[in-house]
């Protein structure tokens, strides 16, 4: 993880040269940050930056994302903070995912504990829930129908309905990391947790987990879940708004916290 971990700061670094930002926060966002990667997956980096000043203050639309090609095991790309805290207003459940990683390679500004202070009163379940439900969704459909599936991919599936048992039960953000999902809300002792502890013994083992018949209990338990919950995502609330004006002024203390010295790259609020 060392190399890697000096890989990834290597890379975020020149990508603030290349680009001529400030980065904010970033994180592992994938399979390492649920708690069970594969041996060879990518390392999932997600970042939020600022740009200068200036190039907000623009009539144009602006490409508001950077991504990088995925490189020796490195998928790293990031959203503008303009652009993420727009999503943050629809509780966008990526980005709340992001802020909640247990692997955090960059924290150097206090915006993204900012978002974190405000984010209980943005949360809709209601969005959340159907964002996970959309996701088990196709996953199931794609990877789990066979008679023979790709056994690796129930994780894809149970931890999005799993995030939606827990919306239900706490009606808060889910957390990223599977285990704490599983130990939450399924039963100790049941036939589905057993089954899944030993899927979890065999991922963590190194085991590929490749084509095998399929497991009916685990089909069967996520065929009821996605069904009940795109009734009960229905009826879930939405959060009361009415916080416009204190994501703007975020937006601005964000720029003013990382511009307000003067830098190269910018002429400076004190210009504007």
């Amino acid at each position: 993880m060392n190399d890697y971990h000096a890989a990834i700061m290597t890379a975020l670094d020149r990508i603030e040269r290349e680009e001529q930002i400030r980065i904010l926060y970033a994180c592992e966002s994938g399979s390492r940050a649920w708690g069970f990667p594969s041996k060879d997956c990518d390392y999932d980096v997600r970042f939020l930056y600022v740009r200068p000043v200036e190039w907000y203050l623009s009539i144009f639309e602006k490409r508001d994302v950077i991504e990088r090609p995925i490189s020796d095991m490195l998928d790293i790309n990031g959203w503008d903070l303009r652009k993420a805290l727009n999503l943050f207003r629809k509780s966008n459940p990526p980005l709340l995912e992001w802020l909640q990683s247990p692997i955090v390679y960059k924290e150097e500004h206090t915006v993204a504990e900012q978002i974190r202070r405000i984010a209980p009163t943005m949360f809709s379940p209601k969005s959340c829930m159907y964002h996970y439900l959309h996701m088990a969704k196709g996953n199931y459909r794609m990877y789990l129908q066979g008679e023979q599936v790709k056994i690796k991919k129930y994780f894809y599936v149970l931890r999005p309905i799993l995030a939606c048992e827990w919306i239900e039960k706490h009606n808060t953000m889910p957390p990223i990391e599977f285990e704490r999902l599983v130990d939450d809300v399924v039963p100790k002792g049941s036939e589905l947790r057993a089954i899944i502890d030993c899927l979890l013994a065999r991922k963590r083992a190194g085991d590929e987990m490749d084509y095998e018949p399929r497991i009916n209990p685990i089909n069967e338990f996520l065929e009821e879940r996605m069904e009940y919950y795109e009734v009960a995502a229905a009826g879930m609330q939405t959060p009361g708004g009415g916080q416009e004006q204190r994501i703007d002024d975020l937006f601005r203390s964000a720029l003013k916290e990382v511009w307000e010295k003067g830098d190269e790259w910018t002429y400076g609020l004190s210009k504007y």
